[in-house]
């Protein structure tokens, strides 16, 4: 999962605190639980704050507080062992926030699978039940990052093992119903946190969760590029990318001058030549990932009449061509870590281009540093699959139509039970709920509200009255599908 990633048997784990080391600086640390109380400032009939009680909790320590009306919102450190099969092999603090409404109100897990935001916000499911949320910072994503680094202790069953420990330290506060949610990435780590630890989630909303089962087998990638969208949208499309390649050498001058002017460098990739064409390889993927057909008149109808600058614009705007420098790559090497070691990785044919690739679609090896060691373990997703098959309950996955991710998809199957896949006609990799045709809207947001424990009686006699309990709130609530820039994610 790249510029376009940019948005991929349980074991027993420590369940205990571990003490907290390394803390940074200044931060307020507590050492002893708090008895469960509620209330959203000061606890009822005993004046404790709520920020005291979280504080409270062995190996969480305070960042910073910001003030948003009708809710408290922190930004806390929360130490965690780098080993959860061994946590003797040290510790790492790791980030994250907590939009505090009510602890009589039901909390919304979110994960994005990167780095986390430290501005409030809410996701959807967070709106719908008019809950609290927690949103976790993904381990070795920095500043989260364990020192020194052990990258083989980022896979997914750590991860897990990371969330199931934050939500066991504050179940405690927040005794309610609790939903994972997330999108693409954060689909995945909601997935597989429910995987790992079925018992700790009452609901799953994942949102444009890829599910890359077999990583040499991508043909449904391929089928979906030959259809998706109109005729004559692809064709702009596959004309601006092949333009880009014929014209690689004066369209290279042009990125050498680029790079030159910003400080970029090219040693993860090899060269610049490698990296200017994984940009261009991007284009036609980004451009579903985040675009809308609606959109295509955008792009330069007679490709081969173009301008240089016109073409070099377009691949910019859609692709990005910082995306494969150092730089750009540097914040998402755990990432491409995770694609090339378990999460998969697509590749398509874009017969289109005919011989100009020198490359192909190049693997995740090639946006690792060397230094990092790394081997693909082909049966995790595997497993995870299977069990989706077979255990998936409550879960809902909501796809788009137009998004190129929802080609290979999480299917719960005949064993799981109430849980559903739903797609948002013309979608793309924002997909969400409320874009929904509206009995699908309707369903899922039954779903949502009956999980977390508070569909009105009328949603519970008839869930087509269903809608969510919050009000939109345009800063809170703002959705932003390039949030994790646009890699192929």
């Amino acid at each position: 999962m790249r510029k376009a990633f940019r948005g991929f048997l349980s074991l027993a784990v420590l369940i205990g605190t571990v003490g907290a080391t390394g803390a940074s600086a200044g931060a307020a640390t507590a050492a002893e639980p708090a008895a469960i109380r509620t209330g959203t400032t000061a606890d009822n009939g005993t004046g404790t704050d709520i920020k005291d009680r979280i504080l409270a909790i062995p190996g969480m320590s305070l960042i910073e507080e910001k003030p948003y009306e009708g809710y408290r919102y922190f930004v806390l450190n929360y130490t965690q062992p780098v080993d959860h099969r061994n946590p003797s092999k040290g510790t790492f603090q790791q980030r994250i926030t907590l939009l505090h409404k009510d602890t009589s109100r039901p909390t919304v897990f979110y994960t994005g699978g990167y780095n986390v935001s430290t501005n409030p916000s809410r996701s959807e499911p967070t709106r719908i039940v008019d809950g609290n949320q927690v949103s976790l910072e993904y381990r070795f994503f920095t500043p989260s990052r364990p020192a020194p680094a052990d990258w083989s202790k980022l896979d997914i069953w750590q991860a897990a093992s990371d969330q199931h420990r934050v939500f066991t330290a504050l179940k405690q506060i927040y005794t309610k119903n609790w939903l994972a949610t997330g999108g693409s990435k954060g689909g995945m780590t909601a997935t597989y946190f429910e995987r790992f630890y079925p018992k700790d989630m009452d609901g799953v909303v994942a949102y444009v969760a890829p599910n890359d089962v077999v990583n040499k087998e991508d043909s449904a990638y391929d089928r979906f590029f030959e259809n998706v969208g109109t005729k004559e949208c692809r064709d702009r499309l596959n004309g601006v990318q092949r333009e880009a390649l014929v014209r690689r050498e004066p369209l290279e001058k042009k990125y050498e001058e680029y790079a030159a002017a910003k400080g970029y460098t090219f040693d993860t990739t090899g060269s610049l030549d490698k990296a200017y064409e994984a940009v261009v390889m991007d284009y036609v993927w980004a451009y579903w990932q985040y675009s809308l057909l609606s959109g295509c008149d955008t792009i330069p109808a007679d490709a081969a009449s173009a301008t240089d600058q016109e073409i070099w614009d377009s691949i910019d705007a859609i692709s990005g061509f910082s995306a494969y420098t150092d730089q750009g790559l540097e914040r998402y090497t755990p990432y491409y870590y995770q694609a090339g070691t378990q999460l998969g990785s697509p590749d398509i044919k874009q017969p289109w281009l005919g011989d100009l690739s020198r490359y192909g679609y190049q693997p995740p090896r090639n946006y690792v540093p060397r230094s990092i060691p790394m081997k693909f373990q082909p049966s995790v997703m595997r497993d995870v699959d299977t069990w989706v098959k077979n255990h998936a309950d409550r879960m809902l996955y909501v796809y788009g139509e137009n998004d190129p991710w929802g080609a290979e998809r999480f299917r719960p199957g005949a064993r799981s039970h109430d849980s559903y896949v739903m797609t948002v006609p013309g979608g793309n990799h924002g997909a969400n709920v409320a874009g929904l045709a509206a009995d699908d809207n309707a369903k899922a947001t039954a779903a949502i509200l009956r999980w977390a424990g508070v569909a009105p009686a009328a949603v519970q006699d008839d869930p087509a009255k269903a809608k969510p309990l919050a009000k939109f709130d345009t800063r809170l609530d703002r959705q932003d599908v390039r949030n994790e820039r646009q890699l192929r994610r």
